[in-house]
């Protein structure tokens, strides 16, 4: 039986439009099936604020960051943390080539297909308190001007010509339900043609089958993502030592067709999926006033002056500061027994320091409107935060600490906030506030931070006194956990070619982006600096074009 293409990718999100446009540029062809209608080609990326880790960047050397290859390596081993013998060989090998990656030739890649990022650079994931931990030492944390739907555009539309040459094909709403695997290789996939979906992006869609489908060619690439958009599938994996039981509820950072279906069927198919127990889920979860797919949350990107409180109304203990250490402060909120936080901040700060994961919560820099941008500088909240201020149902907005607290306990779905607990908290704060220096070391990170210039100008409140009238009214934000990214996966080698359970490749099948672990089965370890995640499916995605271009016949 003749090959229907030369390789068939499965996946439309950003790492298979990447591998596809590496293959495709050489002169291969490709077959792209996805079980979701070309409303969403670019997948989960799309949605996303489009941050990528760059080192030792122009950007970075304009505001005085000083980083290297060294110093990036070092923070990325340190948050790692890699510990399996077995699990962790290719990841090591990955966090290396990666790094260097994101050191070396990853923007002037990028910059060549036309992506732009904006001048200033972010500070993500400041990190657990010490130089060897966990953490970014600076800002590394480079916005795509364009935001998500542009680091998808620069490779969907050479993609999309290549398709009008006929050298791409796709197959929307086309299901893979098995890999078909002859003398030990992956020759083609077998699947389910789904009922037609007028949906919109991102919306969940029919499963409802039409019929089956069979594909054959000399490769295949899994780029189909990872697992959080099933929460009894993140469950099932979660890391209960480590972090305790997995919460009662959480709220969905991903669309419905983030499954992780093809994790199990590639590993039946004898591929090797490794260090499935890390993940990457955030704590700062808000419901959706206006949601596109089901429990649709977006996450608050915080600046660092937001006091944050468990379900009792505690303050969180020292490093666990609003931008810092995720992973811990997961940790240390489900030890609570609760699911659930807050944020308690003054006007001031919202209208400063949040910000908003997404690209369609950010109409400026997502559509480019440099006016608009710079609004952002102007007194009041940018339109999307004040917009959950107006209608969000985790907003909590009052003139008093008394009536604010009364407000939390409205909508509380735990336990009773004690008006005490917080008032102590708030006083403490203000008291240490009026001085430049002092032992909370919340506010050492304010200052720390304020330092940066960008951070001072456009990201970090001037330390105040919460119960100052002139900054208020007093805000609390209910905050949850919302599921994210799949930090393990398909175990690759550096040229994303899967291994099997026996450490041997796979002849003929390889994986990228999420569904490998953004890299050899985990190239994370336990934790990600963030800016990482989108730089991971391209880096992989590139490995298996590139891989492939030179190895067919």
């Amino acid at each position: 039986m003749g090959f229907d293409a030369d390789v068939i990718v499965v996946g439309a999100g950003l790492a298979g439009l990447v591998a596809t446009y590496e293959l495709s540029r050489a002169g291969r062809r490709v077959v792209v099936v996805d079980q979701e209608s070309e409303a969403n080609l670019g997948g989960q990326a799309f949605w996303s604020l489009g941050g990528l880790f760059l080192v030792d960047s122009p950007e970075q050397r304009r505001m005085g960051i000083k980083d290297s290859y060294d110093l990036a390596l070092a923070d990325w081993l340190a948050s790692a943390g890699f510990d399996r013998e077995r699990e962790d060989h290719w990841p090591r090998r990955w966090a290396h080539a990666y790094v260097d990656f994101a050191a070396g030739e990853k923007r002037r890649y990028l910059h060549g297909l036309g992506l732009r990022v904006v001048p200033t650079v972010g500070w993500a994931e400041r990190g657990g308190g010490t130089a060897t931990g966990h953490g970014n030492s600076v800002p590394r944390f480079h916005l795509t001007w364009g935001t998500g739907p542009e680091v998808v555009r620069v490779f969907r539309e050479p993609v999309l010509d290549a398709a009008s040459r006929g050298l791409v094909r796709f197959h929307f709403r086309h299901r893979v339900d098995e890999l078909i695997v002859e003398q030990g290789a992956a020759v083609g996939v077998r699947g389910s043609v789904l009922v037609p979906s007028s949906d919109p992006r991102g919306a969940a869609s029919s499963r409802d089958r039409v019929g089956e489908f069979e594909l054959r060619a000399q490769a295949v690439v899994v780029t189909s993502g990872g697992i959080g958009g099933d929460h009894e599938l993140v469950r099932r994996n979660w890391p209960v030592e480590r972090m305790g039981p997995a919460p009662r509820s959480m709220i969905t950072g991903v669309p419905a067709y983030v499954d992780g279906r093809m994790l199990e069927i590639s590993e039946t198919a004898g591929g090797s999926v490794v260090n499935r127990d890390r993940m990457w889920h955030y704590t700062e979860g808000i419901r959706n006033w206006d949601p596109i797919w089901p429990d649709h949350a977006i996450r608050i990107i915080p600046g660092p002056s937001s006091l944050w409180l468990d379900a009792t109304g505690h303050r969180l203990p020292a490093p666990l500061f609003p931008g810092h250490d995720t992973l811990a402060t997961l940790r240390h909120i489900l030890a609570t027994g609760h699911d659930h936080s807050w944020f308690v901040l003054t006007r001031s700060i919202v209208e400063k320091e949040f910000a908003l994961s997404g690209s369609e919560q950010n109409p400026d820099i997502t559509g480019k409107d440099l006016k608009l941008v710079l609004s952002r500088v102007k007194k009041g909240a940018p339109g999307p935060v004040q917009a959950f201020l107006d209608h969000g149902e985790d907003f909590v907005v009052r003139p008093t600490l008394r009536e604010l607290v009364d407000g939390m306990n409205a909508i509380a779905p735990g336990p009773v906030v004690d008006f005490a607990t917080v008032e102590r908290e708030v006083l403490a704060h203000d008291q240490a506030v009026g001085n430049a220096y002092g032992k909370d070391l919340q506010l050492m990170s304010v200052r720390n931070a304020r330092a940066y210039l960008p951070d001072k100008i456009t990201r970090v409140a001037a330390p105040h006194r919460f119960l100052d009238p002139a900054h208020g009214p007093l805000i609390a934000v209910r905050l949850h956990v919302l599921t994210r990214k799949t930090l393990g996966g398909l175990e690759t080698t550096l040229d994303s070619q899967v291994v099997r359970a026996d450490g041997e490749p796979f002849e003929g099948l390889y994986a990228a982006g999420e569904v490998a672990g953004f890299g050899g089965g985990g190239v994370h370890g336990y934790n990600a600096l963030e800016g990482t995640f989108l730089g991971g499916c391209i880096f992989s995605g590139r490995a298996a074009g590139r891989a492939l271009a030179k190895r067919l016949a």
